[in-house]
């Protein structure tokens, strides 16, 4: 170990982040975003900061926190600070069950009730897994037929993860999910196998239109109302009455007879909401 390095791991050991800063933090992130971060995500943000300390060239907890909310540092440093304690999560057909129910009942209903252009929305999008996912259930479905077409819009609070998420590129055993005959078609392996990357095929990448955008925002600017939404994962992290706002914005967001997706682990009991159960975990607004 170099004397240079030891000198800044030491420098580390000292630097703690103290309860009265990480309460600043999580005050911040919780009225920007709705994530609540209990003192047992105290350790957590500690660590996940110190790739901040560095790359602002900042020593410690305290100098950064003080540049943040006392110096003017908010305004350049807050995206980094989002994505620096946003959980990002996510899998090829994750939750299968969702895009089985989207293939089988969706889509069809919504082609024999007239739907000529289905417009589907992937909220928390994280790394593109999900909105991927959703375009290669619709390329699949559409394939031979003339009845129709589909778009999708991918967002997140993360710019991080949506510059990754447009560039389509991942591991490729992150695609092991997907079925055989899908991964034909719309996965391209690298030229060089040792790179051990695959890309998602263009004709899929340009189906889908990456924007940043905050769930914590009074009025969603998604433009033309949604067929399909997938908010999943996410409600967990809000306490119930922003569950309560998030839902009733999306509901907003829904073109009648529309279908909202979320996580299996969250539920929308207790809200008031102009959605009907068709599924677990998956409603159709009235």
């Amino acid at each position: 170990m170099g004397k240079a390095t030891a000198a800044v791991q030491a420098q580390q050991s000292g630097n703690r982040l103290s309860m009265r800063d990480f309460n600043r933090l999580a005050q911040f992130v919780n009225e920007y975003s709705g994530i609540k971060l209990p003192e047992s995500k105290h350790t957590m943000l500690e660590g996940r900061l110190r790739r901040r300390l560095r790359a602002t060239g900042i020593s410690t907890f305290d100098d950064y926190c003080r540049y943040v909310f006392e110096e003017g540092g908010l305004e350049s440093e807050f995206v980094h600070l989002v994505d620096t304690v946003t959980t990002n999560k996510t899998d090829f057909f994750r939750e299968p069950k969702h895009f089985e129910y989207m293939k089988s009942t969706v889509l069809p209903a919504l082609v024999q009730e007239g739907v000529s252009r289905i417009r589907a929305w992937s909220a928390a999008c994280s790394t593109g897994a999900e909105p991927y996912t959703m375009a290669m259930v619709l390329e699949s479905f559409f394939e031979g037929r003339r009845d129709g077409s589909y778009s999708i819009l991918a967002t997140d609070l993360s710019t991080d993860v949506l510059e990754k998420a447009w560039l389509g590129i991942y591991p490729a055993d992150h695609v092991d999910p997907v079925p055989g005959p899908m991964r034909q078609k719309f996965v391209m392996q690298a030229e060089d196998p040792g790179r051990k990357e695959v890309r998602i095929v263009p004709k899929l990448r340009s189906k889908i239109g990456f924007a940043r955008h905050n769930l914590m925002d009074k009025r969603y600017d998604v433009g033309d109302k949604m067929h399909v939404i997938f908010c999943r994962n996410v409600l967990i992290y809000f306490d119930k009455p922003t569950q309560g706002k998030v839902l009733s914005r999306l509901s907003d967001c829904l073109a009648p007879g529309g279908y909202l997706f979320i996580g299996h682990s969250e539920s929308i009991a207790g809200h008031e909401l102009p959605l009907e159960t068709v599924a677990n975990t998956v409603f159709r607004r009235k």
